[in-house]
């Protein structure tokens, strides 16, 4: 019989001090809750937790240490219409779990209500859940971090590289094959040169929290890829440790954001605390719903069975109690101050600000973010949307956030094929959406610029398909969205047309320049800058197979457009007037009619009011003044930099530009153009008011020589 100390309420989860492990959980809903310990030939002891204070359930016991596979039994009412969902036949995982071994074994035994029965889920399922469940396991939490520290890069300074981490490695040919798909290997030295090469100062890493991978795609063949089902906030996901032995995959990741930030890399999570993995009250019971249903999960007001689904999984969580906000801020500051991650993008943001129905941007959530000393210091971006009513909310969060900015990805997607659109809202978003973010005294880099990310189409099948083509996925082509603003320039997917090829080739330039040379924080999808494809697949949430894994053979064969790629980062790092700490004023400078940021026509015209106003304006040049950027840099000196003119041309045929007069620059030379196959050696020169012939739909960059 192991013996029991009483321990302590907090921390939660398990912690091993040396001498043994404290034990503890929240639930309100319990009446008895029995800790199982799980010895290496599976065999399982239960030990009753009888100290309880504050509705937390503890217990020390002595020599228990790192490696100890656990779970909890939660005995209480099970009453599915009352909200009530204790089955004590349910393993539940220990929602502060540092670690996991094993993943689930589909069947019966892991649902709480008894299938088919004419109750419908009102009857219990007395079947034990034990040998079809993972393990919580206890951790060693030291790790020898040297001077590691965050990299605290500013956010104008920043550029984000969004990667999964199987998918980024696990077909790379130079990543040790053992390393291939796991934390080890994204730290590996062929990725690090690739990332530094390449010049992106952070990695934005889909789910790394543990997930499930869900009955539905398991009994299809497929797999949960992107990981957007977690059911473990503290946890890495043991599928990515090269070791596979229980624990490990916490040193292993803590390895990985140590050699990263030695090469000067942030590490950004996607974080996904508006819902777990345990779905509709028909979906599983593996932790949160069999521990305290009530108190996790937003229900329903006048039918608790039911759950209030914000997020299309089934389930939200309830941000509304504290224990569950108070598990979410714990979470938070661990993965900052234990594994030294850099920063959290928000999966479906405006689920966690649903105080009661509609969005409420100062809830309980942002105002404890706001006020907490460690997560307020970080990086902190929001998908601001969800699927419920009035949850599409770009603009509207509050001001230490930044935004995934779907306006910028529509508008530009619209612009460069051809969509009838005003120019005026490009320009917005070219020069960092003051109409979304200005008003609240936020500044440029609140808004996250993006073309593509991981849902949606790869930039190369943005401009090689019309629609998308998610048979793979088993729904019949019915899932993913039908809202893709895409063009395949004359053939839809492969074709052998010469012109059709470079045209494609012409437009990824034309987007990745754009994305890189507008105000705001620029974030590339993993292999877009060599045009990586999933030939077709707009969804490929499912897809852990070559569809989504990045195929490196495109650097070598797509070199030209990686090279690009990488000239048009350091084109951006190079001059501050592409990444200003703050909002351009268009207004005269030093009583000369040269102002900070200038609109032309092709004809060297100011752009006039109606102009602006025309939904068909498809060419036009913007000159950026660097000369005229009045915010010192960090250590409060002037900042100087090149000015530049870009020529926009969306245009279905060449169109002549005449550059603005010499007031606003006596000479110009031609740096980058979309439309050259090659890096332009020697570079063009013109005079002002010189003709600069832009071919269609490409964008010209030039450089002010004087």
């Amino acid at each position: 019989m192991t013996h029991v100390w009483p321990g302590r309420a907090y921390p939660l989860g398990a912690t091993w001090d040396g001498t043994g492990t404290n034990f503890s959980i929240f639930s309100e809903a319990a009446e008895r809750v029995q800790l199982c310990l799980f010895g290496v030939d599976g065999s399982e002891q239960r030990v009753d937790l009888v100290e309880v204070d504050g509705f937390c359930w503890h217990g020390h016991l002595p020599g228990v240490g790192p490696g100890q596979r656990y779970g909890y039994r939660v005995h209480g009412e099970y009453k599915p219409s009352a909200g009530g969902r204790c089955n004590p036949a349910n393993l539940l995982l220990d929602p502060y779990a540092k670690a996991v071994e094993g993943e689930v074994r589909w069947g019966r035994s892991v649902y709480g209500y008894e299938f088919g029965s004419p109750e419908g889920d009102s009857a219990p399922n007395r079947t034990d859940s034990q040998a079809s469940m993972p393990r919580s396991v206890v951790i060693d939490p030291t790790f020898d971090w040297g001077d590691d520290r965050l990299l605290r890069t500013p956010w104008h300074e920043t550029v984000v590289y969004e990667a999964h981490v199987r998918g980024l490695t696990k077909a790379h040919p130079e990543v040790e094959p053992g390393l291939r798909g796991t934390y080890a290997g994204l730290a590996s030295p062929p990725i690090l040169d690739h990332l530094l090469r390449l010049g992106v100062s952070a990695v934005e890493l889909l789910p790394v929290h543990q997930f499930i991978h869900d009955d539905a795609l398991a009994r299809r063949g497929l797999r949960n890829f992107w990981g957007y089902n977690s059911i473990c906030f503290l946890a890495p996901h043991n599928q990515y440790s090269s070791s596979g032995q229980a624990g490990q995959q916490v040193t292993e990741f803590k390895r990985m954001v140590k050699a990263l930030h030695q090469a000067g890399i942030e590490v950004i999570l996607d974080v996904v605390y508006n819902h777990t993995a345990e779905g509709s009250n028909l979906g599983p019971t593996l932790c949160f719903r069999g521990i305290d249903n009530p108190a996790y999960y937003r229900l329903m007001p006048d039918d608790p069975r039911h759950y209030m689904d914000y997020t299309g999984t089934g389930n939200t969580l309830n941000m509304r109690h504290p224990h569950v906000l108070q598990l979410i801020m714990d979470s938070l500051r661990y993965w900052i101050q234990e594994m030294h991650v850099d920063g959290f993008r928000f999966d479906l943001a405006s689920a966690l600000a649903r105080e009661l129905h509609d969005v409420d941007r100062l809830s309980a959530f942002f105002d404890i973010i706001q006020q907490d000393p460690v997560i307020n210091q970080v990086k902190l971006i929001a998908e601001p949307w969800d699927v419920g009513e009035g949850g599409y909310q770009v603009g509207n969060f509050p001001p230490l956030w930044s935004e995934w900015n779907g306006k910028y990805r529509d508008t530009v997607r619209d612009y460069w094929r051809g969509a009838e659109r005003g120019v005026a809202e490009f320009a917005f978003r070219l020069t960092g959406s003051s109409d979304l973010y200005a008003s609240n005294g936020r500044r440029p880099f609140a808004s996250v610029n993006f073309i593509t990310c991981h849902d949606g189409f790869t930039l190369r099948d943005l401009v090689s398909y019309n629609d998308k083509h998610n048979q793979a996925n088993g729904e019949e082509n019915r899932d993913g969205t039908d809202d893709n603003r895409s063009w395949n320039c004359g053939a839809e997917g492969p074709t052998d047309e010469p012109e059709v090829g470079a045209l494609r080739t012409r437009q990824q330039r034309n987007f990745l320049a754009t994305l890189l040379l507008s105000q705001g924080v620029p974030m590339l999808l993993a292999g877009d800058e060599f045009g990586r494809t999933q030939h077709g697949n707009n969804n490929a949430y499912c897809q852990d197979n070559e569809i989504s894994w990045v195929d490196w053979s495109l650097a070598e064969s797509e070199g030209e457009v990686l090279e690009f790629a990488r000239r048009l980062v350091r084109l951006r790092k190079e001059n501050q007037v592409f990444r200003r700490r703050r909002w351009f004023e268009g207004v005269t400078l030093h009583g000369k009619g040269v102002s900070d940021i200038g609109w032309f026509t092709p004809q060297g015209q100011e752009m006039t009011d109606e102009e602006w106003g025309q939904g068909f304006v498809k060419s036009f040049a913007v000159f950026l003044n660097g000369g005229a950027i009045r915010s010192p840099d960090l250590r409060g000196e002037a900042v100087h930099s090149a000015s530049f003119c870009l020529l926009f041309n969306a245009h279905s045929e060449a169109v002549a530009f005449q550059l603005p007069s010499i007031e606003w620059g006596a000479g110009w030379r031609l740096v980058e153009d979309t439309a050259a196959e090659r890096r332009l050696n020697p570079p063009a020169h013109y005079d002002s008011g010189a003709s600069v012939s832009v071919r269609a739909r490409s964008l010209a960059v030039l450089t002010r020589r004087g």
